[in-house]
């Protein structure tokens, strides 16, 4: 059971974490997200919309029909994501080890681990849409041989 003591202490520490009170706090925090342009969502880039649809192309086929388009879509989306932050972990580290101080990895742990947190998510959304796109080729061939 918790005492009073544990409540009235976990009370005082979460008024510790409560994030940037500052303005310029605040406006520094807000940028976290953008630092390495992951959060830029794909339909802003032309490149990227251009490559997704190649590649929802290529892992659909030609002749399949629009569900199965759409579910490849995802997949792709997923993977130019998984893409994306590898080629941002790339350049961070290519970066650091071209620099004059000789930043050391440990240096970049920070940046290193928000990359791990954007490509695990990649990689569950890869993973999830690479579930509901074999479901619907299933379900596309059960419907085509009824």
């Amino acid at each position: 059971m918790t005492t009073q003591r544990q409540v009235a202490a976990n009370r005082a520490n979460s008024q510790k974490s409560t994030g940037p009170q500052s303005a310029a706090g605040k406006s520094r925090a807000a940028q976290n997200s953008r630092r390495h342009g992951l959060s830029v969502p794909f339909w802003i880039d032309p490149k990227l919309v251009a490559e997704i649809e190649e590649l929802a192309l290529e892992i659909a086929g030609d002749d399949a029909p629009a569900t199965i388009k759409v579910l490849a879509r995802a997949v792709a989306k997923a993977q130019i994501d998984l893409n994306r932050v590898r080629q941002a972990r790339h350049r961070l580290l290519e970066k650091a080890l071209a620099s004059p101080t000789g930043k050391i990895v440990s240096e970049l742990a920070g940046s290193l681990n928000g990359l791990d947190r954007y490509e695990s998510r990649a990689l569950s959304r890869r993973k999830n849409a690479i579930d509901a796109f074999d479901v619907g080729r299933v379900l596309d061939n059960i419907e085509g041989t009824v």
